[in-house]
């Protein structure tokens, strides 16, 4: 039996490339990557609901360097989709030589994203994995070249697709038609198609080259607020918030927290001289309930020892310029 290994998102076009590919036999797996800019939910969802295997891999360390120099640059954002999914493919393909399969695939659509999905763009994708000849379109397969697979009989090139364009209609009328019980979401909700992320994120690699993956996880959370072009600060929005931030504290990072006022807690990356401690304290203390309070004490909780600092708060005003949005 022929079998198959599909990038799976859990969007609606992966899931439908995969029943395309299932219908006429074909054994499909799911491979669905991690990182701190998407996850593995939607695809374990999907993939339960048609019935095939997924394998999960967390791809974080390697992806986040990719997307320091992408080859291919950005989209309109910090997505680097050309790169991102050329890395996919070529892990994906060493699965694929690990487990066996005889092919690739994807969800992608000719046409749909004018950037990263146009037919030189898909041409440098395949190019670029390092597995051009094993890589299956099936929703657009129709209006490409035929591929290796198609030619030599593993694949039924009739019964493969040829969409094309940003209208999802005929997904959504193909669905309905082949029994999805519940409509995929129609993109994957990668973190690096939004402005707000980007922004953040694009200032903390400009100052920060260096950056690993726990910066990356620490600017979901909270208020991000720029310091000074070697420290930042971030203060949580609500309880769940200040929850996550307790596990951020190391050797580079302080976390701060009014004493006798109820209020958010801060993370102070960075940086550690008096004055910029005096500012992290401030606007911490800004955002507590004591905010109206001509003073604050402050608590500031650092691996080599505690201390407390007494501040007044910070005018909101004076914060919003430090505001990373």
């Amino acid at each position: 039996m022929t079998k198959a290994l599909g990038l799976m998102s859990g969007g609606l076009d992966s899931t439908l490339a995969a029943m395309v590919l299932m219908r006429q036999g074909i054994e499909v797996t799911g491979i669905s990557f991690v990182t701190p800019f998407f996850g593995a939910d939607k695809a374990r969802k999907t993939a339960a609901a048609i019935g095939h295997p997924l394998i999960i891999a967390d791809i974080s360390i390697i992806h986040l360097e990719m997307l320091k120099q992408p080859q291919y640059g950005y989209g309109r954002h910090m997505n680097p989709c050309i790169d991102c999914h050329a890395m996919m493919f070529r892990l994906a393909g060493e699965k694929m030589q690990e487990g066996g399969f005889d092919f690739l695939f994807s969800g992608e659509v000719l046409g749909q994203r004018p950037m990263s999905q146009n037919a030189t763009a898909l041409k440098a994708v395949a190019k670029h994995s390092g597995f051009p000849e094993r890589i299956l379109r099936p929703l657009s397969a129709r209006l490409l070249p035929p591929t290796v697979m198609e030619e030599n009989g593993l694949v039924d090139r009739r019964q493969l697709l040829n969409i094309q364009g940003r209208s999802r209609k005929r997904q959504q009328a193909l669905a309905g038609e082949w029994g999805l019980q519940e409509l995929p979401a129609v993109a994957g909700g990668c973190l690096l198609t939004e402005r707000g992320f980007s922004n953040q994120l694009r200032d903390l690699l400009s100052h920060h080259g260096d950056a690993d993956v726990s910066d990356v996880e620490l600017l979901k959370i909270g208020r991000q607020f720029r310091l000074n072009p070697t420290t930042k600060l971030v203060v949580g929005r609500n309880k769940e918030d200040n929850q996550a931030l307790e596990a951020f504290l190391t050797e580079s990072r302080r976390l701060l927290r009014c004493r006798n006022f109820s209020g958010p807690l801060g993370v102070l990356c960075g940086d550690a001289e008096q004055t910029t401690l005096e500012r992290a304290a401030a606007i911490v203390a800004s955002y507590g309930q004591g905010k109206d309070e001509p003073l604050v004490e402050v608590l500031c909780f650092a691996q080599e020892g505690d201390s407390s600092l007494t501040v007044p708060p910070m005018r909101r005003e004076e914060s919003i310029r430090m505001l990373l949005r």
